[in-house]
């Protein structure tokens, strides 16, 4: 079996977390071949040797590996089955990592077109994609799994194969449900605090050095206090788009959670309200009555 680090890596989507895996291979002396929807962001990139195609058809060519970092499902239906997508010049004879975080069925039904298929769910965020620091939570056949297991341990510093395909999927969204939770239990406390005449900042010291805040929560505390939400780590939209995908995979398996129900319908509000493309800590500002005021 090719391994996957044989020859130019395909990278398509070069959001927060591709352009970082983009970069990191660059780094480690391996070909990048790019392609992102908005062109400008290939730029940087670009100027430090990474090839960059047109469309994703011509990203893959010559190469064993592509990996996908986009948006959601609609976004990964287009880059490989859209008129220049991956698959439209024939079966693709690689593999395909779909790093992007989308229904586990979405990902089997990607077996179908390309049977050499992983999943990989990504914890951390663009500094670890940088610095080779995430850890991998993997799915998909073992012997594609273990031909790719080099190039998967030169993008993080934990990888573990969970089992089936579709399996890194299922656990990145349930991070994704613990994380949406613990900040909007973060903001919900804080919007109490505040209206209760504490002071913000001496709560959200408190609560990010206490036992009961996550490594996260400790992380997002600092956005909440400064009501600093622009150059997101994790867009709000993403975030809600997540939720909503675990509470769909919990209704099929007959299972209610609350909590995470909860969870997705103030950040689709939060959406709603345009704070999409923020920070998902700005969910803080779905919880007051004037959610645009950084009071």
């Amino acid at each position: 079996m090719t391994r996957l680090n044989d020859g130019p890596v395909a990278v398509l989507g070069l959001g927060t977390m591709g352009a970082g895996l983009a970069a990191r291979l660059l780094d480690q002396g391996i070909g990048v071949r790019v392609w992102n929807r908005t062109a400008e962001r290939t730029e940087p990139l670009a100027r430090v040797g990474a090839f960059v195609a047109a469309h994703p058809a011509e990203a893959v060519e010559k190469t064993t590996t592509a990996i996908c970092s986009v948006a959601d499902g609609e976004a990964l239906g287009d880059v490989l089955r859209g008129p220049n997508g991956v698959l439209a010049r024939g079966p693709y004879p690689g593999t395909l990592l779909c790093a992007s975080t989308v229904a586990p069925e979405e990902v089997e039904q990607i077996a179908g077109d390309i049977p050499s298929v992983l999943d990989v769910g990504m914890l951390g965020n663009r500094d670890h994609a940088r610095d080779g620091e995430l850890r991998l939570f993997v799915g998909g056949d073992k012997k594609v799994f273990e031909a790719g297991r080099p190039l998967l341990e030169t993008l993080g510093k934990e990888v573990v194969h969970l089992g089936a395909l579709g399996s890194g999927m299922r656990m990145k969204l349930l991070l994704n449900l613990l994380m949406g939770v613990e900040v909007q239990a973060m903001a919900e406390a804080t919007a109490l605090a505040t209206a209760c005449g504490l002071d913000r900042h001496q709560v959200l010291k408190t609560i990010a050095g206490s036992g009961f805040a996550s490594p996260v929560m400790a992380f997002k505390s600092r956005r909440l206090a400064t009501n600093t939400f622009d150059e997101p780590d994790f867009r709000l939209r993403l975030m809600a788009k997540d939720l909503m995908l675990a509470s769909k995979q919990a209704a099929a398996a007959g299972l209610s959670l609350p909590l995470a129900a909860a969870a997705a319908e103030t950040h689709v509000r939060a959406t709603e309200q345009g704070l999409g493309d923020e920070d998902c800590a700005a969910v803080a500002r779905a919880l007051t009555p004037n959610p645009g005021s950084d009071t």
